[in-house]
């Protein structure tokens, strides 16, 4: 990306700094510091970073394209139950703007592999663009999200304490391939879904024609 690319500055490295230092207070800053949030009327800053769509990070507008520095912000993470997305240090707390998800779901595989179809026991393992694994099932649930207006589908799973992964379109046509029909505990019309660790995922209705949707 040549010269867009982001040469973190003063205050990109003194975030990072701050965030070195995360689970240890310094001095004088445990009363200030709760490692969460600001609740409503405290002060909090914004650190102008942003998380697009396909993953990528941004500071003012520019790529960050060092590896180990999103890595390291992405640890401090968090994600408050309004949706709000926050960085948060031992000695200072700002939002983050987030486009859709904090995380791409970029792989999954199988385990076993040659399971069949419809057992239930097996690992659903995504690999998310930073690097992170995580097994769907109870405490990574995967969920899909449909559009009203264009019917195309948003599928998501959830990484750690509310942060969500997209999952990428590639990633979910593999799930697909994948998939087997259920009848659904809502209506009783067919889903079709995948297992993981015991437990059924929907990932869309079955109409008539027999084809996802």
């Amino acid at each position: 990306m040549g010269d867009k690319t982001v040469r973190p500055g003063t205050e990109l490295e003194r975030i990072a700094a701050a965030a070195r230092d995360k689970g240890r207070p310094r001095n004088g800053d445990h009363d200030r510091v709760k490692g969460q949030p600001p609740q409503p009327g405290e002060n909090a800053g914004v650190f102008d970073i942003r998380i697009g769509r396909d993953g990528t990070w941004y500071y003012k507008g520019t790529p960050i394209n060092r590896l180990p520095l999103v890595k390291l912000f992405a640890s401090v993470l968090r994600r408050e139950p309004d949706g709000s997305h926050w960085l948060v240090t031992p000695v200072e707390r700002g939002t983050v703007v987030v486009d859709d998800a904090a995380f791409v779901a970029v792989d999954v595989d199988r385990i076993p592999a040659d399971a069949p179809a419809d057992a239930t026991g097996v690992d659903l393992i995504f690999r998310t663009n930073l690097g992170e694994t995580v097994v769907a099932g109870p405490d990574h649930p995967i969920r899909v999200e449909i559009d009203a207006e264009t019917g195309e589908p948003s599928p998501y799973i959830e990484v750690r304490d509310g942060l969500e992964a997209l999952i990428n379109r590639a990633t979910f046509y593999r799930l697909v391939e994948i998939a087997v029909e259920r009848a659904s505990p809502d209506d009783g019309g067919e889903v079709l879904g995948v297992w993981s660790r015991d437990r059924f995922f929907p990932l869309g209705a079955v109409p008539a024609d027999g084809a996802a949707s």
